[in-house]
């Protein structure tokens, strides 16, 4: 159905504006196959294992709450390496700064950043407050951050939170947490104000460990500085050579 509505608006374009050549449609209905296809084996999989298989783990982590949180930091630290807009989004910022952000560096401060998320959201199930107590002062020190480190690394943050909190964080990561929840707190109105908000924690937190990236590359370049000019200062004038 949502597919049907797209092909119904592109065909509408078609006929009034576009009016594409027959090469073109005939690539865009392949695309249009090759989606549908994707979505029927992708939803297929999220309702018969991703979503069950993460209750069931979020269940039995829930009778350990210490185990909890650490196999929240790790699983969150894992399925940021699943999402493939993860590693698209960081082999175009790899070529576009030239290499200055390495796919390395940005997928070492996304897994992370995720994984601390999912800790953190894991924690406040065990516990049980508002979700506010994360945001506010999260976001506070994102924005923060933007003030002093240099606008690359600003913008590249606020893009790889919504590349983070993607297709695996949804079908996996949020029935961990009800799972979790309905052991924990017996289900309820407590999934509401507990599990849910886990999805927003990770759109959070990698705008500031990219961030934090971009502030550690301005310490780093601060410190080569201060380096130089100390050695310079402290050389000896018998190494200065006169060519004249």
């Amino acid at each position: 159905m949502a597919l049907a509505l797209i092909v119904v608006f592109f065909c509408a374009l078609q006929f009034t504006v576009l009016k594409l050549p027959l090469v073109k449609l005939v690539q865009v209905g392949v695309g249009i196959c090759y989606t549908f296809v994707g979505l029927v084996i992708f939803l297929t999989a999220v309702t018969v294992g991703f979503m069950p298989i993460g209750f069931e783990i979020g269940c039995e982590l829930a009778k350990r709450p210490y185990a909890l949180v650490t196999a929240g930091f790790i699983i969150g630290m894992v399925v940021v390496l699943a999402e493939p807009a993860v590693h698209v989004l960081n082999k175009q910022v790899e070529e576009v700064t030239g290499g200055l952000v390495t796919k390395r560096s940005m997928l070492i401060a996304l897994s992370v950043g995720v994984g601390v998320s999912i800790g953190l959201s894991m924690l406040r199930i065990i516990i049980g407050f508002p979700i506010i107590y994360y945001l506010l002062p999260g976001y506070f020190i994102s924005l923060a951050l933007s003030f002093f480190v240099p606008k690359l690394y600003t913008a590249i943050a606020f893009d790889s939170g919504g590349v983070a909190s993607g297709p695996l964080t949804s079908s996996f990561i949020l029935p961990l947490a009800i799972g979790s929840c309905s052991v924990i707190h017996d289900g309820g109105d407590s999934i509401l104000n507990y599990a849910f908000g886990i999805v927003a924690m990770v759109a959070m937190t990698p705008l500031i460990t990219i961030q934090i990236l971009g502030f550690k590359a301005i310490v780093a370049k601060l410190l080569r500085n201060r380096m130089m000019m100390r050695r310079l200062q402290d050389a000896d004038d018998e190494q200065i050579i006169d060519f004249v």
